[in-house]
């Protein structure tokens, strides 16, 4: 009943949009204006500037532009970096570099790209750069990562805010058409073109350890030739391009949210028996929810990217009415990085806690514990690395039958990849090794970043007694891989018709499209137990690895966050986790630690998308006023198809005290699913001359999105739980939908334009978005695969038996202390002798002997048996059961100061939504939010005369919500606010030889994450300055 109501309306919304034309074309001009004006060939900013108005001007909808400088000079490096200039726009950054666009709220999944009006296929799988969570992320997205495609091979790039007919669906946010050059566009036959040059300088490169160099290279190219006649032409593209760069960051791996009586109830591990624990600032509402960090960490890595783009297009013209023309676009980008932790977990419980004033979630600032024997410290080693890759082959007819009728064709196969591209063939290779030598561990978590303060006893057997942390006291711990791939190839053709009503511009248009598009992601995932977590070898990585191991000042390397660091704290170690794991894993392979699959996944989702549509265009005068409208509607039929391929889980073991493994079969399950769901969707722009160059606006459209990919997989997985199920914790387990419906969205516009003298404007626009079938989460609770949980605490099990031993004992029940118990009554089969070890082994103060401890971890694993329950999985599977409003409004102005050659521009966007995170919530559901809202401004001082052109750019996002539900405690991730200051300029030495300087984040803005409290937080990195010294030859 919803989808027919909404075909209804449509319906009357298209008949009152042919109605309106109606009655306007009775008014439309007959007169034919004949006046020409003589072509005059402009370049630099201004000039650009001059282009995207004009675009935006004589657009019926809302469209905003970039155009290129000249030939083969687009105003940014990057293209999200020009993209962020648009209102409304604002982008994501990797590295410090634009990679992904948001438009009024929605993020790069919402948002369609296209490559020369082509639907461009898109692969991600983004571990370089990343933070601690995306090391095993699968590759599931739709959004589109800019920063593969070479600026210089540009045009013009077209943003598209309201919907048209005849625009492939799948944008809510916007529409995004990259312009390439093409023969027949040069301004004059013969061979023509540029070739740049530049070199970059990465100032974090100062704090590099290895020995690559601080400047790299940019070479681009652009040849373009037709002949006299204009009947054939080519033109070619290269570019290259190699960036060297380090990274400092801070990161926090989860934060555990518990009501304030759950944390203070010592069951449950945090703190001490009898009030031991010293809390100041403690809440006084025992229901107030309180947030625990998991650990604390330092990072450091180094890397590369090298990007190399290719572009060729022929264009033959074998009779004056028509045109063929072939394209080709070649795009492969290597990433990788070098990256090291400094780490320390809390073991609980804790001595001291010091909690903030959040009246919400009060946040613990600084913890304290000390040991009653030692613990590790980690320095975890990982090598990630990706290679994207974007191919697209398109062969377009266009015919002019007669003066007013005209036909296209088009088709294109375009193919997205993203691979690993380590050395043995991961996206993500991590070695954990650690020092178990720490006494005591504080982590204040104030500032900008948590300060680690550590004690150390390194006396044997757990380190090598010298009383300094050095590379004999690390032991190796655990090595894991993952590598993930995601493909999507899109198929497409189209036929388009066009029909001019009059001279003015009047004009009917019809099209039909069929597009196919197959996304395959893959996953697998290892792990092998070297030394274990308890680091039962302390020394093995002298022993086998010590010529990989270097050691260094990782916290010296931090330029704007004061770590506050000395003695032990300035202490780390840094080796290639490729070469360490080849010198560490054979070891333990032949000690019967093999490498195990944890995971391996194949999903297939396949889509075939029919659309056909019509557009009327009128051009006329209402009351005297110039006016135009667009009206149309599009009708889609999608049909999914989803096959997920998985190696069934055969159990879930219980490793450490809160470390599980899931043991996978070594055969494939095939699940399969499947949709269908029908679509139409109208759209109208109306526009008006209100007085001279006052141009009013009012846009309605129906635009759809597609569900991300990883929602409409067939897949069912089971994962480990984050703690024994005893001491609280939920398994959790998903599901996806193939048979989910897209998001549709109506869309309103209207704005307000003021071209009150060339190059200059002032624009104020109202957008709202009323989206139905958000998707959200459906949740039950259900077993899975028949896995049986041995850490259950029921009753007749093992792990049962030493929860109530541990009451009888008067012992803390902590995850240490069920599954050392745990694992004593499977080894000895007795629980009167497990008992009896345990107390042996307690200290007056009645924690365990870590030493004693460490040789448990390390020697035993706790397997399910046949007397253990069943798992409860809380299985979230996605839906549609969400709707949501955007709101907001678009401020843009620019003005030239005469002929002084100064200019300035800016643009302000709000948006607001009418679903946020609420950080009181149980943090034991999933929650849903509108993701990527926030306001924008951005400001641009302007200089271009007499060969010289300057621009000086600040760009301005406020806070925004990034994800949901991350973690066990489902919480959020927000993006605090950023500010970025660029500048650039360019001299004409020669009317063909340019030189340019840019500088890019001049004030060394930094990145930082953070979950329901600004305390909280998840990542915070340091970004650089760079600086591209360039010289461009144009002929």
């Amino acid at each position: 009943m919803k989808r027919h109501r909404r075909l209804n309306t449509s319906a009357s919304l298209l008949a009152l949009s042919v109605a309106i034309f109606a009655a306007g074309q009775v008014q439309a001009q007959t007169n034919n204006d004949t006046s020409t004006v003589d072509e005059i060939v402009v370049t630099g900013i201004r000039a650009s500037l001059e282009r995207a108005i004009e675009i935006k001007r004589s657009n019926s909808g809302v469209v905003d532009a970039i155009s290129a400088e000249d030939i083969g000079k687009f105003p940014d490096t990057n293209l999200a970096e020009s993209l962020q200039r648009i209102t409304g726009v604002s982008i994501d950054r990797t590295n410090g570099e634009g990679s992904q666009v948001t438009v009024r709220g929605f993020g790069g999944g919402f948002n369609l790209v296209t490559l020369n009006g082509r639907t461009m296929p898109s692969a991600d799988v983004a571990t370089v750069g990343g933070d601690q969570s995306v090391d095993f992320a699968a590759g599931t997205s739709r959004s589109f990562d800019f920063s593969n495609l070479a600026s210089e091979g540009v045009s013009t790039m077209e943003v598209y805010k309201t919907g048209r007919a005849g625009i492939p669906s799948g944008g809510i946010g916007a529409t995004i058409n990259i312009k390439t050059r093409r023969p027949f566009e040069a301004r004059e036959s013969g061979l023509s073109g540029s070739i740049g040059v530049k070199a970059v300088y990465d100032t974090s490169m100062d704090e590099r350890l290895e020995d690559e160099s601080k400047v790299t290279p940019e070479i681009s190219g652009l040849l373009n030739w037709t002949d006299a006649e204009e009947t054939f032409g080519v033109t070619l593209f290269g570019s290259y391009q190699k960036r060297n760069f380090t990274s400092r960051s801070a990161t926090s791996n989860d934060w555990n949210i518990r009501t304030y009586s759950d944390f203070i109830n010592p069951a449950n591990g945090f703190v001490r028996n009898g009030g031991a624990t010293q809390i100041t600032n403690a809440p006084s509402n025992g229901n107030m929810l309180v947030a625990i960090p998991n650990d604390s960490r330092y990072h450091f890595s180094q890397g590369q990217r090298e990007r190399l783009n290719g572009q060729a297009s022929l264009q033959w013209r074998p009779m004056e009415n028509v045109t063929i023309t072939a394209d080709a676009l070649y795009v492969d980008n290597k990433s990788y990085e070098r990256r090291n932790d400094q780490t320390n977990w809390f073991n609980r419980p804790f001595d001291k806690v010091t909690f903030d004033d959040n009246p919400t979630v009060a946040t613990a600032v600084f913890l304290q514990e000390t040991l009653s024997g030692v613990k590790d410290t980690g320095f975890e080693q990982q090598y990630r690395a990706n290679e994207d890759k974007l191919s697209s082959f398109g062969l377009n007819g266009a015919w002019d039958v007669s003066d007013r009728f005209h036909l296209a064709v088009d088709g294109h196969i375009s193919k997205a990849e993203s691979n690993p591209d380590a050395p043995n063939g991961t996206s993500s290779t991590s070695v954990s090794i650690g020092a178990p030598i720490i006494s005591s561990h504080s982590v204040d978590y104030s500032g900008k970043v948590p300060i680690q303060a550590v004690t150390i006893n390194d006396a044997a057997p757990r380190g090598n007694g010298n009383g300094v942390l050095d590379i004999g006291d690390l032991g190796s711990q655990v090595a894991r891989t993952s590598a993930q791939r995601q493909e999507q190839e899109i198929k497409e053709i189209r036929f388009d018709g066009s029909y001019d009503l009059d001279d003015n511009g009047s004009k009917f248009d019809f099209g039909v499209d069929y597009r196919t598009t197959k996304m395959v992601q893959s996953t697998i995932n290892t792990q092998q137990d070297l030394g274990s977590w308890g680091i039962s070898n302390p020394g093995d990585v002298k022993q086998y690895a010590g010529n990989l191991v270097h050691q260094f000042c990782q916290s010296c390397r931090f330029d704007d966050f004061d770590l506050k660091q000395s003695g032990t704290g300035l202490i780390s170690f840094r080796a290639d986790a490729i070469d360490l794991y080849n010198a560490l894993s054979p070891h333990y392979v032949a000690a019967g630690n093999p490498v195990a699959v944890t995971s391996q996944n194949n999903n297939r989702v396949d889509e075939d998308i029919l659309a056909g549509y019509f557009q009327l265009t009128w051009k006329g005068e209402i009351a005297g006023h110039n006016a135009s409208m667009v009206a149309g509607a599009r009708y889609e039929q999608t049909k999914t198809t989803s096959v997920s391929k998985i190696r069934t889980p055969q159990a879930i073991v219980w490793t450490a005290d809160n470390d599980f493994r899931v043991d996978t079969g070594t055969t494939y399950e095939p699940i399969e699913g499947s949709g269908k769901y029908n679509n139409l969707l109208p759209a109208l722009d109306f526009q008006m001359e209100l007085r001279e160059n006052l141009i009013g606006r009012f846009s309605f459209s129906r635009t759809i999105a597609r569900p991300d990919y990883g929602n409409l997989f067939a897949a069912v997985t089971a994962g480990a739980p984050n703690r024994p199920v005893a001491n609280g914790a939920i398994p959790l387990g998903t599901s996806g939908n193939p048979d989910l419906e897209p998001l549709i969205s109506d869309n309103f516009d209207t704005s307000l334009e003021w071209y009150y003298k060339p190059s200059s404007y002032v624009s104020i626009g109202f957008f709202e978005k009323r989206v139905n079938n958000f998707v959200g989460t459906g949740t039950v609770t259900r077993n899975l695969f028949g896995l049986r949980d041995a850490s259950s605490g029921a009753a007749g099990t093992r792990s049962g038996a030493a929860k109530a031993q541990l009451t009888a004992i008067g012992a803390d029940q902590t995850d240490v202390n069920l599954f050392t118990l745990t694992s004593l009554i499977q080894t000895t089969g007795s629980v009167a002798a497990a008992t009896a070890q345990f107390q042996a082994n307690r200290l007056p103060n009645g924690d365990l002997n870590q030493a004693f401890v460490d040789q448990i971890l390390s020697t035993t694993d706790v397997s399910p048996v046949a007397g253990d329950p069943l798992f409860n999985f809380q299985v979230s599977q996605p839906i549609n059961n969400k709707t949501g409003k955007i709101h907001g409004f678009e401020i843009a102005a620019q003005h030239f100061f005469g002929d002084s050659g100064f200019g300035v521009s800016g643009a302000y966007t709000m948006v607001e939504g009418d679903i946020g995170f609420d950080i009181g919530a149980n943090p034991n559901e999933d929650q849903f939010a509108l993701l990527g809202l926030s306001d924008t401004a951005n400001a641009t001082l302007i200089y271009d005369k007499n060969g010289l052109s300057a621009r000086l750019t600040y760009n301005w996002r406020d806070k925004f919500l990034q994800a949901t539900n991350r973690g066990g405690s489902r919480n959020p991730v927000f993006v605090a606010p950023f500010a970025q200051v660029d500048f650039n300029v360019s001299y004409d030495v020669t009317p063909k030889l340019a030189v340019s300087l840019e500088g890019i984040n001049l004030l060394n803005e930094s990145l930082r994450t953070y979950a329901r409290d600004e305390n909280e937080l998840w990542y915070a990195q340091e970004l650089d300055r760079r600086f591209l010294l360039g010289a461009r030859y144009r002929f």
